[in-house]
């Protein structure tokens, strides 16, 4: 199959400099590595954090982009165990999460800076990755009857104001580190 490509950078963001063509019609997949290097590189310590891969992972969801991460293994074959602590972080992320990253599609809005949007079926997914506020407002242009943090499954309260803006009442102990899921 055909795909596009994003290197080192998300559909359209063009941020790296590297990837300047617009989304088309095809899939789309970005690439990363765990540091700043393809292969191995015994001077790169530049390792991303759990944080920020999964941000780059929730953020590719919300483009609808498949999210290949690239580790090079020291020339004896293993995995320098700064990848494999940070690729376990981000696998027990999944673990809890991965219903709203696999199999979904990107949401009805671009990832932003507050976080992203991904939708499976009948489901929605707000992933509030830098969301600290109590109050969170979003234009929601589909009807829902109700919201729920995806961990935990508690009620999230709502409000319904005009032309399709809903404010979100977040409790701060739902909250989660690395991304706090609101299913719809």
């Amino acid at each position: 199959d055909d795909f596009q490509m994003f290197e080192r950078d998300l559909p359209g963001e063009n941020k790296s400099g590297l990837s300047g063509q617009e989304i088309g019609k095809l899939p789309l997949e970005t690439c990363e590595t765990l540091n700043g290097s393809w292969g191995y590189n015994i001077k790169d310590n530049s390792y991303k954090t759990p944080k920020e891969l999964v941000d780059y992972l929730v953020r590719a969801a919300g483009y609808g982009a498949n999210f290949l991460l690239n580790v090079g293994p020291m020339p004896n074959g293993e995995i320098q165990p700064e990848f494999v602590e940070r690729l376990a972080k981000v696998g027990d992320f999944m673990k809890v999460y991965g219903t709203t990253i696999y199999g979904t599609q990107g949401g009805f809005i671009r990832p932003q800076e507050w976080g992203a949007v991904t939708e499976k079926g009948n489901k929605i997914y707000l992933h509030l990755l830098k969301q600290k506020e109590d109050k969170w407002m979003l234009k929601i242009p589909v009807a829902f009857k109700t919201a729920k943090y995806f961990k935990s499954g508690a009620v999230v309260k709502f409000q319904k104001l005009d032309n399709n803006y809903v404010v979100f009442d977040i409790n701060p102990a739902q909250r989660d580190e690395l991304d706090t899921v609101i299913e719809l």
